[in-house]
Order: C-alpha cells, then structure tokens, then sequence
C-alpha cells in the first residue's frame, strides 16, 4: 500500500511543509484537507476521492474549497467528505458559509456513526481525542497490513489500544521535549511521549507528522531523543512516499 505525505506541517505552510493532508492514491483515500490538498488533482488514480477529516481547525480543511475545478468538470465524479457531526457542520456552515465561499460544491457529506468499509476491502475505523474544540483519530486494516493516523492530540492518550500492532503509525509531533508545557496547552505533543505511545502500542514504523512551522530546520523535534525509546521512526518530508 502506497502512502504520500502531501503536507506533514501544522498550524500555517512555510516553505518546507503545507499543512495536513496524507494521501493513498490506490485506494481514493485522503486524511485531512489542509493547504497540502491542491496537491491531491495531479495523482488522482481514481474518479472517486473518500476525504477523512480529523476535526475542523483551518490547518486541516481549507483544502477543501481546492477541488471545486475537478469535480464540475467531470476529473472527479464523486468527492464525499466524511466526519463528526460537529466537524461536518462546522466546514459546511462557516469554510463553505456563501460570504466566503460563494459556489455551493457539489459534495457529498457523510457524518461518521460507525466504521466503514471501503471499495478496496479497508475496514476504517475511528475514536474520539483529546483537544480543543474535539478530533479523532483514524485506523485503517486491510486483510495484510494497517496504518493509524493520530492528529491533533496530547501524547499519551486513552488510543493506546486503538492503534495497537499497526504496521505504520502516523503521529503528530509538534514539539520538541522542552516544550512540553506548550504541548499541554495547546493539545499537542512532544518527542519522547509520542515514542513512548508507538513503543507501548508495539507499532510496526513511526512516522511524525504536523510540526511546529516556526521550525523549518531538518530535525526540529530532537529524532535523537525519540529513537533513544523507538528505534523505527522518521520525521515526514512533504511529497514522501511510503510503502507498508
């Protein structure tokens, strides 16, 4: 299974890193709409786009006014955006609201109440996490490999169990372990307690996602301190393509 970091930044793009958006080609499957889902139309392998959102905040759903050019005409025949009630509400009534966004798109909206199956035979699941205004976070199985995708949150946190034994897990990690306190404030997290979580969760690969865009440095995280507690990590790149 195919896997491409289209933006792995958090809060606003920089020149390195558009902000969230994970995409698998093979399957239509995107997770997250930030800046990085312009993106998506240009490896589009399928006529239907299945869009997972992890909660409403700007970083991960303006990308959504993107694609209206695809689907009127015709490149995309579906684009069904999925979610929770409070997220599907909140993009359609304030991101799509006529004053600032005046072209009603043409998708569908599906409000997330159980998992779901998709086309390919990928059981997706999901469950709640801590953070301001609410998020949840993903599973997705297929018969011979899983990935989970944890944004936005506080490492550690009650999925443990959720994500248990996936071959991938991809984490949020927008600190660094001097930080902590501002990860405790903001509902984010830090190096070493996002390690701890893929080591106690026996994951397969960890890769971290959604950091601080103040910090366009290669390692501004502190990779040293997570591989002291999880050997098998990496620090996303945008445009990155994983196989798991």
């Amino acid at each position: 299974m195919r896997l491409v970091f289209l933006g792995t930044g958090g809060y606003h793009p920089n020149e390195r890193r558009h902000t969230a958006c994970l995409f698998l080609p093979d399957s239509g499957i995107v997770l997250d709409a930030g800046t990085a889902f312009f993106r998506v139309q240009q490896r589009l392998q399928t006529d239907r786009l299945d869009v997972f959102l992890t909660h409403a905040h700007l970083d991960h759903v303006c990308g959504l006014t993107f694609p209206l050019v695809p689907v009127l005409r015709g490149d995309l025949k579906t684009l069904c955006v999925h979610g929770t009630e409070q997220t599907i509400q909140a993009v359609r009534r304030h991101l799509f609201s006529e004053a600032l966004f005046p072209i009603a798109p043409p998708f569908e909206w599906q409000v997330m109440t159980e998992p779901l199956t998709m086309r390919d035979g990928c059981r997706l699941s999901f469950c709640d996490l801590p953070h301001p205004g609410g998020a949840v976070g993903y599973r997705l199985d297929w018969p011979n490999r899983s990935m989970a995708y944890i944004t936005d949150t506080t490492a550690p946190g009650d999925y443990t169990e959720f994500i248990r034994g996936v071959d991938l897990l991809v984490h949020e990690c927008y600190f660094a372990d001097e930080q902590r306190e501002w990860a405790l404030k903001t509902g984010h997290s830090c190096a070493t307690d996002v390690a701890c979580v893929a080591r106690d969760a026996e994951v397969g690969r960890l890769m971290l996602v959604h950091v601080d865009p103040q910090h366009p440095e290669d390692d501004p995280i502190g990779l040293e301190a997570v591989r002291s507690v999880f050997s098998e990590v990496e620090l996303a790149e945008d445009l990155q393509e994983v196989s798991f």
